[in-house]
């Protein structure tokens, strides 16, 4: 059984949603506050926490500072929820969460992230937003596209391809940087197009990403966390 803690106004915008949350291994709690969030996990030890970045009393640093400094309660993935500001988002980044995500929320994108932090694990680096044309390779069959998101253990692609949850794949892309990346890869999720007219949207895990490749990565990520 997955447990997760989702802040009340987040856990209303994914009610509307036809999702794995749904499943009958999934319990979900509701909580108004961090405050509210905090004694959830300490009761129940959740799995997944989505907060909010800013609420009455506590704020996303403290929830996060509590959390991450005992030994228990930081087993627990953390997804932060804030505002498209400057100001937030560097707050975010001093919360040690897994994911940060900015309002309007986009549900598509959020789910991707619950489920990789769900079913794949502890993610040591968030998510930084890029755009990098991928080459693609599946079934033998070539295919375009390019990634909205990256981060060490996969990354959101958007193709025009039709590809299906369980697929494995190549992918070839240069980080801005001019690295060359190759790596084997796992869809392990499909985004709803939101119109006709959008791109498939796939969230990828990367498998058996080498060492030189990995550390390029996340070298490309904590540089472009420097200036979020």
């Amino acid at each position: 059984m997955k447990k997760v803690i989702i802040a009340e106004e987040i856990q209303a915008i994914l009610e509307k949603e036809d999702s794995f949350l749904n499943r009958s291994d999934v319990r979900i709690y509701t909580a108004t506050t961090n405050e509210q969030v905090l004694s959830l996990h300490r009761a129940e030890r959740a799995n997944l926490i989505i907060a909010q970045l800013d609420t009455p009393v506590m704020s996303g640093e403290v929830l996060s500072a509590i959390i991450r400094d005992d030994d228990e309660l930081s087993k627990a993935s953390l997804i932060i929820i804030c505002s498209n500001t400057e100001s937030d988002l560097k707050r975010c980044l001093q919360c040690r969460a897994n994911a940060f995500i900015t309002s309007p929320v986009n549900n598509a994108i959020l789910l991707q992230e619950v489920h990789q932090l769900l079913h794949i694990g502890h993610r040591k680096s968030c998510r930084v937003p890029v755009s990098i044309k991928i080459q693609g390779r599946s079934s033998e069959i070539p295919f375009t596209g390019y990634a909205e998101n990256i981060s060490v253990s996969g990354m959101l692609l958007h193709s025009n391809t039709l590809l299906y949850e369980g697929d494995a794949i190549m992918c070839a892309f240069y980080l801005p940087d001019s690295t060359h990346i190759t790596t084997n890869a796992e869809v392990i999720r499909i985004l709803e197009r939101e119109t006709e007219h959008d791109t498939n949207g796939y969230g990828i895990k990367f498998i058996d990403l080498s060492t030189d490749f990995s550390s390029a990565i996340e070298g490309f990520v904590k540089k472009e966390q420097r200036y979020i």
